[in-house]
């Protein structure tokens, strides 16, 4: 192995962080040529535009997050070499197959596809077994339910389950807002607090314990209700009930007080659109001014494409030895995505205009992951500085 790759593939969050955002870029891309009819793309491209979000975007965010987390909670080495690439490689595989999927047999997509959440889940379970570190089993059990729900999708997709991708999605997507609610709490107050405190601050982020617990309850039930019944009035008052306690629980983290950093501010903003988007689900199941695709929007493009452009340019910095600070350029970025963000949940509002704002939603939202990716390219890529 050439020193060059040695150097990417030892830790997890270089590949897949960078990865992560070029296949944002091409995917909106592909995203917009489609809906414009300048490209086929595959069967079912709706689904295949929600799929890929879930699992080529956030799940390769994920990957690299947790894989370099685990390894800092559990005191283990990082999972560095050849098992890392295999992983990358499973990864672009699916990718592939699922862009090719109207062309290739149904089993083939599937298996292919499969592969990287199945090696996902294998590893950060080995990682976490090994270590006995019982407090992240968790992570485990969120990573065994997405290869679930993607195995269900594929077999929605084959109609050997009628109609069930659609299900597997939205059960994938709030099931991925649980773990954002998770690892967003253990986080955020806490880079937050060391922030502060550097800055000779007493009153730091707190963490309430019964808050703590149903919002994480709230989140699980509201997903599950509204995966199964978007409409229904019980769903409207579950995300009501998640909505104002994701707002206590962010209003205890000082955010405000990170403004000057927007490195920290960012992931603040971030963990804000998890009540915006569960009022607006609220607001949709009962036929308030808002549709069901504003509060999805916010959701997925805001909270979670957010949180992972948050992310994606933090860890890079304190594991490669740089100073924990955003350049202008990143809070551009930071900001030309918030925008684009607020523009796609506007959207629906807009009439005549809703194209056009889709259009600008999308240029924004591939902007900003470009920025990332030039600025990021060479600190992903190269040794870790002195």
């Amino acid at each position: 192995m050439s020193e060059r790759l040695q150097i990417f593939l030892s830790y997890a969050f270089r590949p897949f962080f960078l990865l992560n955002g070029l296949f944002a870029v091409v995917v909106a891309f592909l995203w917009i040529m489609m809906l414009h009819g300048l490209w086929q793309g595959p069967a079912g491209f709706m689904l295949w535009h929600a799929h890929e979000m879930l699992v080529g975007f956030v799940m390769a965010a994920m990957a690299g997050f947790l894989l370099t987390a685990i390894a800092t909670w559990t005191g283990r080495p990082p999972l560095a070499g050849q098992p890392l690439g295999w992983l990358v490689v499973a990864w672009l595989g699916g990718r592939i197959a699922m862009a090719a999927s109207a062309t290739l047999p149904v089993w083939v997509v599937a298996l292919v596809d499969l592969a990287f959440p199945l090696l996902l889940f294998l590893l950060v379970l080995r990682e976490i077994a090994t270590a006995g570190n019982r407090r992240n089993y968790p992570l485990v059990a969120i990573t065994a339910v997405l290869l679930v729900l993607n195995l269900l999708y594929h077999l929605g997709a084959a109609a050997v389950f009628m109609n069930a991708e659609r299900t597997a999605l939205y059960l994938m997507m709030h099931t991925i807002l649980l773990l954002l609610t998770i690892i967003g709490g253990r986080v955020i107050p806490n880079f937050t607090a060391n922030w502060l405190r550097g800055r000779g601050h007493t009153n730091l982020p707190g963490n309430r314990l019964l808050v703590d617990r149903l919002t994480i309850l709230l989140t699980l039930l509201v997903g599950i209700a509204a995966a199964l019944s978007p409409l229904h009035p019980l769903t409207a008052v579950l995300a009501a009930c998640a909505a104002i306690l994701h707002s206590l629980r962010l209003s205890a983290w000082r955010g405000l007080a990170t403004r000057a950093e927007p490195l920290l501010l960012m992931l603040h903003v971030a963990y804000a659109w998890l009540p915006v988007g569960y009022a607006l689900m609220a607001c949709a199941a009962l036929g308030w001014v808002f549709p069901p695709t504003a509060a999805l929007h916010a959701l997925t493009m805001g909270a979670m494409g957010s949180m992972v452009l948050a992310m994606i340019t933090r860890v890079p910095l304190g594991h490669t030895g740089r100073p924990l600070r955003a350049s202008p350029l990143t809070a551009i970025a930071y900001a030309v995505l918030t925008i684009a963000v607020t523009i796609r949940v506007l959207s629906p509002l807009a009439g005549a205009a809703y194209q056009a704002m889709i259009d600008a939603s999308a240029a924004g939202w591939m902007l900003a992951f470009a920025i990332f990716s030039i600025q990021y390219w060479p600190i992903l890529t190269r040794p870790r500085v002195s």
